[in-house]
């Protein structure tokens, strides 16, 4: 855990190392920690000495983009602002932006070793920088936060801030449920992310991921909750008890129900929806007559009428097993995508 003085030391060391100046600052560009200053820039001596930079200097961090970087970026002199060619090594916990760390090179004499080295050190501010957030926003609030950034996107910066939050295994491997269970994690979205040990029973999201991978676990565990309110049967609400309900969560975006099958797209066209559950039970159950029926409190005539008319409408052969299993995943597809939260 990182103090404020071993940053500047570790500052100094770089500055003597690399033989040009170094600055650490914050978001708003006011300065941090700073090495022993040799040759330096218009740009450098106000932001050390008024803690101020030039609405000039301002528009070259914005025009570049370097708020949004995530590695070193080489910027090129701009002489309208009076600063000499540099490198910004951006300092992030996650997504949040904590500060940079400015090298001037003005001769391109800085070598990648010797970049790696200012990397190092930009790391050590950025862990300072974090624990100082930490004990102003609070820990839970921190945690919220950074599980967001996870669940959002692979953030490898975000899983190591959350392991060293909460002082897990490196290797820690996590799951999602949905409905969200006591004494786990919050998510948006009524789920939770729970710390995997041995003997768990199965999570909604199916297989551990390591945290970094959090929105992959978050997603499938989304796909479960989807498919359920499209209708699933499954043996238990989990990623990977979805058996062919994969095929239809995995569905490309371009792939449409008529694709699949048209006969779906002209049942839920009809006015009433009773061939088109007629249709899906049907299908659901195999083809039993005598399992829909008392599923739908249906008379054997009046299911037999409706397959008629189901056949009719959707020119499908439901005799047929490539009709059937066609028409099936078209009806399953349809629903998922109807389901959508």
């Amino acid at each position: 855990m990182a103090s404020a003085s071993q940053v500047q030391a570790a500052v100094d060391r770089l500055g003597q190392l690399i033989g040009h100046p170094v600055l650490v600052e914050d978001p708003r560009h006011q300065p941090l920690w700073w090495s022993a200053q040799g040759q330096v820039d218009g740009t450098r001596m106000r932001t050390i000495l008024q803690r101020d930079v030039g609405p000039a200097a301002t528009a070259v961090v914005a025009r570049l983009g370097l708020a949004k970087v995530t590695g070193p970026v080489r910027v090129p002199a701009a002489p309208e602002a009076d600063m000499l060619a540099r490198w910004c090594i951006p300092l992030r916990a996650g997504r949040d932006l904590l500060g940079y760390l400015w090298l001037l090179d003005p001769d391109e004499t800085v070598t990648d070793g010797q970049l790696a080295d200012a990397v190092e050190c930009a790391a050590l501010a950025t862990e300072t920088l974090a624990l100082d957030r930490f004990a102003g926003e609070g820990r839970e609030h921190r945690r919220a936060v950074l599980l967001r950034h996870l669940a959002a996107g692979e953030d490898a910066g975000s899983a190591r801030e959350l392991i060293h939050l909460e002082e897990l295994d490196p290797a820690v491997m996590v799951v999602v449920n949905a409905p969200p269970q006591s004494g786990e994690w919050g998510l948006p979205e009524a789920m939770s992310v729970h710390v995997v040990t041995v003997g768990d029973p199965p999570a909604t999201s199916g297989p551990a991921v390591r945290l970094a991978q959090l929105h992959v676990a978050v997603e499938r565990a989304r796909q479960v909750q989807r498919a359920l309110r499209a209708g699933a049967h499954l043996a238990r609400p989990t990623w990977d008890a979805l058996g062919a309900w994969h095929l239809i969560v995995a569905a490309p975006a371009d792939l449409t129900v008529a694709h699949l099958h048209p006969g779906a797209d002209a049942l839920a066209a009809l006015e009433r929806d009773d061939l088109l559950v007629t249709a899906r039970a049907l299908l659901e159950a195999g083809g039993d007559v005598t399992q829909v029926a008392e599923a739908l409190h249906l008379h054997r005539t009046t299911l037999y009428y409706r397959i008629q008319r189901i056949e009719a409408v959707t020119g499908a052969n439901l005799k047929s097993g490539h009709d059937r299993d066609a028409l099936l995943l078209a009806l399953r597809l349809a629903a998922y995508r109807q389901a959508e939260a």
